[in-house]
């Protein structure tokens, strides 16, 4: 683009194209090189630069800063379920999976109202829902394999759901039992599980996406049959972690798959205001590492993005972005009021005409796999569920008052032997400002 020139009427090579750089090997990312990006001028006028052969031009051009058109968003199924036309990829989803994946985003569902609930009630402290995403928990725990390693942000739980974590566990977890993993010094929904490869959440902002990085560099060192992958949401993108994590991925050429749920929303920031960028899919090619922008309402889209790019991740060793379009129909938390930054005209449109767990329904229906009987028998069985796990875990004696110091030292330092017993001393003082049932 000369100077005083407008952009050119044509997306910028920069935006849902594959960048080519010689240690990627895949041809076909080599092939959709814009002719921006290619040598128009003699050979002679180039430089060997590290990264690649860059060309030289008379003519002074600047990139454009956004595309004349926006990436455009995979999806295999319509709004009313129906498969799009020249889809095939619907094919790759089996009857046994797709009943399996609906049974647990209406789960997923469920607990969330159920759980929401409790907490109204004063039951729980803290929750917060995946309201309007279960399509994303619930379909990438499909396409993923139990070898990978989740680090998840915090809207993830349907990850857990799909690998085998009780209803029950939720429930210890979120009343901080005994039998709570992280013996209650956690926040409530700050779940995590050795056994099933998920990273316990950590609240700080993208934090976990470097972090990722690591571990994505240690299947690679190792030669692991698996990847890391990790969630975050736009709001995310904006911390600095996120860029870290991504360069550091692209340079160390690390199996890792970021996934990124843009709902629109972070808490009570929409996108406009986040970034001027077209979403975060374009923030990928920026790094050098290959990115798809999916619809996060279609489960079966999210199931083939997400198998597609763990292939790819495995095979060439690889980073891949995937940025998921969808909308958090609940509120941020139990600690805000949504009502009071978005129209509720909004909300209700994506809680019933974009809703991917009726879109996903209805396929399934289509298909002959389910009816209306199965999904009477799913919701009573798993309400019934939830408020026997909730009546469990509250009767469940609290970790005791020494849990607080262990774990992290082998012999329990000087400093912390102090702190537990000016603990242990103020509570004996002042037993009312504490929890009764915590045993000392």
């Amino acid at each position: 683009m000369a100077v005083g020139e407008s952009c050119p009427h044509k997306p910028h090579a920069l935006f849902g194209t594959v960048r080519s750089f010689l240690r990627y090997k895949s041809t076909e990312a080599q092939s959709q090189l814009e002719p921006q990006y290619t040598d128009e001028d003699d050979d002679d006028q180039a430089i060997d630069f590290p990264g690649g052969r860059v060309s030289f031009t008379s003519e002074m051009t600047f990139m454009c800063e956004t595309p004349v058109k926006r990436v455009p968003c995979f999806r295999v199924l319509d709004d009313n379920g129906e498969p799009i036309i020249y889809s095939n990829y619907e094919q790759q989803v089996s009857k046994e999976v797709a009943v399996k994946m609906y049974n647990y985003m209406v789960t997923l569902q469920m607990m969330d109202t159920v759980f929401y609930e409790a907490q109204r009630q004063g039951r729980l402290s803290f929750y917060l829902t995946t309201l309007g995403e279960e399509a994303i928990n619930i379909a990438s725990a499909a396409a993923l394999s139990t070898d990978d390693l989740i680090l998840p942000q915090y809207r993830e739980p349907g990850i857990l759901l799909w690998r085998g974590f009780t209803l029950q566990e939720f429930a210890d977890q979120l009343f901080g039992n005994q039998d709570d993993y992280g013996k209650g010094r956690q926040m409530p929904i700050h779940y995590g599980s050795n056994k099933l490869n998920y990273i316990t959440v950590s609240s700080p902002l993208a934090t976990q996406l470097p972090q990722a990085v690591g571990v994505a560099y240690s299947l690679k060192m190792d030669r692991k049959d698996a990847c890391a992958v990790t969630y975050c949401g736009d709001g995310s993108t904006s911390e600095g972690d996120f860029h870290a994590a991504l360069n550091f991925a692209a340079v160390m050429e690390v199996p890792i798959l970021f996934i990124c749920r843009n709902n629109g929303w972070a808490i009570s920031t929409p996108t406009e205001e986040q970034f001027r960028s077209d979403g975060i899919v374009v923030k990928g090619p920026a790094y050098g590492m290959r990115s798809i922008r999916v619809d996060g309402n279609d489960a079966l889209a999210v199931y083939a993005a997400i198998h597609t790019a763990r292939r790819m991740a495995i095979s060439e060793q690889r980073p891949v972005l995937i940025e998921a379009l969808t909308y958090r129909v609940g509120h941020h938390s139990t600690s805000d009021d949504s009502t009071k930054y978005r129209p509720v005209d909004e909300i209700e449109y994506w809680k019933m005409a974009r809703n991917p767990v009726n879109r996903f329904r209805s396929w399934v229906e289509k298909n002959g796999w389910w009816s209306d009987e199965e999904e009477l028998e799913l919701r009573n069985s798993v309400k019934k569920q939830l408020l026997q796990a909730i009546q469990v875990a509250e009767k469940v004696q609290k970790p005791e008052l020494a849990d607080l110091f262990s774990d992290v030292y082998d012999n329990l330092p000087s400093n912390l032997c102090e702190q537990e017993k000016l603990l242990r001393e103020t509570i004996k003082k002042h037993p009312q400002d504490f929890p009764s049932d915590v045993p000392l």
